[in-house]
Parts: structure tokens; C-alpha cells; sequence
């Protein structure tokens, strides 16, 4: 009798995972392609610095990783709409420049200073993750400056999401 419920006994757990991933309508979008390419390649960077010679270098993709997954998941699930108080458009431009400019400095020490070829490739993700990281934050940059020039005229933050859906429709 009690295998008439095991197939059901893992619907719970299935619903909590598909909430926690991104829609489909966000990963779509631009924001949602470079927060899971920044995800992605800071976890590459972060797996071939730590087989590398060159391990102290792994706390920052890891920190960038977790940081990145973070704001997916926020942004994805739309925590940020609930959560006012945080300037979230200015916290995700301040994580992306400094992880630009951090990640360019450990790539070129990996790259130069390094020979083994796991901290050849880590150094070569890091080089793709400070192009991807330079270009979210050119993006915010630019939505920041747009709404300034606006006078800050409506009430609420520039929400990316709703501008990240448009702008993916009209491409």
C-alpha cells in the first residue's frame, strides 16, 4: 500500500527546485544570459584555480560564483521587488565592476606568472568572465544614467527585469 504514494513523495522537492530556477521569460532576457554566463564561468574559473598551482587565487571566483547565483535567484524569482530598501541595480554595478577589474588582474598573474595549463585555462576563463562582467556593468551603467537623466521621475528603482523583457522582444 505505501508504494501507491512513492511516485508522489517527490513532488515536493521538484517544486521547490523549479522555483528557485530561472523562468524561461528571464533567461531569455539579456540580464538573464549574463548573470548565468557570469554563474558559469566564474565556476569554470573557480574549478581550474583550484587544480592549478595558482589555488590562492581561487576565493574570487568563488565569491563571484556565489554572488552571481545570488542575484539570479533574486532576480529570477523576483526577491528584489520585496526587498525596496536595497538599491539592487547599484550593488549588482558595484559587484560587476569589481569583479571585472579583479578578475583582469588574476588572469594576466595566471597567464604570466603560472606554467601549468590549469592555470593557463583559469586564467583564460577569467580573461572571457572580465569581457562578460565589463558588459553587465556598461548595460547597468548605462540603464543608471538613463534614469537619472529622467530626474528619477518615477517612483520606484529602473526595474531590469521589466526592460530586460522588452529589449529581448524587440531583437
Amino acid at each position: 500500500m505505501g508504494d501507491i504514494e512513492a511516485p508522489n513523495s517527490n513532488r515536493p522537492s521538484q517544486n521547490v527546485l523549479l522555483s528557485i530556477l530561472p523562468s524561461k521569460e528571464f533567461a531569455s532576457s539579456r540580464k538573464g544570459m549574463l548573470l548565468i554566463a557570469e554563474v558559469a564561468l566564474s565556476f569554470i574559473s573557480f574549478v581550474c584555480f583550484a587544480a592549478s598551482t595558482a589555488a590562492a587565487f581561487v576565493t574570487v571566483p568563488l565569491l563571484e560564483f556565489l554572488a552571481a547565483l545570488f542575484l539570479l535567484i533574486a532576480y529570477s524569482t523576483k526577491f528584489n521587488e520585496r526587498f525596496k530598501g536595497f538599491l539592487w541595480p547599484l550593488m549588482d554595478f558595484m559587484r560587476c565592476v569589481t569583479a571585472s577589474i579583479i578578475f583582469f588582474i588574476i588572469s594576466i598573474i595566471a597567464v604570466s606568472k603560472y606554467a601549468n595549463g590549469s592555470s593557463k585555462a583559469a586564467g583564460v576563463f577569467g580573461f572571457i568572465a572580465t569581457i562578460v562582467f565589463a558588459l553587465d556593468f556598461y548595460l547597468i551603467f548605462n540603464e543608471l544614467a538613463n534614469f537619472l537623466k529622467q530626474g528619477g521621475e518615477s517612483n520606484d528603482e529602473p526595474s531590469r527585469q521589466q526592460d530586460e523583457f522588452s529589449d529581448s522582444d524587440s531583437d
